[in-house]
């Protein structure tokens, strides 16, 4: 199964392409992280091109595959990745 996640830019790079923080959700730190904190995450290097307009740092951008595929609100970002964070933590990951 195939699941986009939020993320945040942090970095933003030629050719269409940025840098992103994703959190790692099956991390023991991300059980009991609320919202607005930060579990584990990793850098991850994705393009931009698929995106109507170019991003700026700190753009929240849904990431599937690699890519950008749309742009977020930042409070849709947090609330899905609180969702993310409680899932795992039901999982006991």
């Amino acid at each position: 199964m195939c699941l986009a996640i939020p993320a945040r830019i942090e970095e933003l790079k030629e050719n269409s392409m940025a840098v992103v923080c994703v959190e790692d959700f099956t991390s023991a730190n991300a059980a009991g992280v609320t919202e607005g904190e930060a579990a584990s995450v990793t850098r991850l290097n994705i393009s931009t091109s698929l995106l109507p307009e170019p991003p700026q740092v700190g753009d929240y951008v849904m990431v599937h595959a690699g890519f950008a595929i749309n742009r977020m609100d930042p409070e849709e970002a947090e609330e899905t990745l609180l969702i993310f964070r409680q899932m795992a933590e039901l999982q006991g990951l």
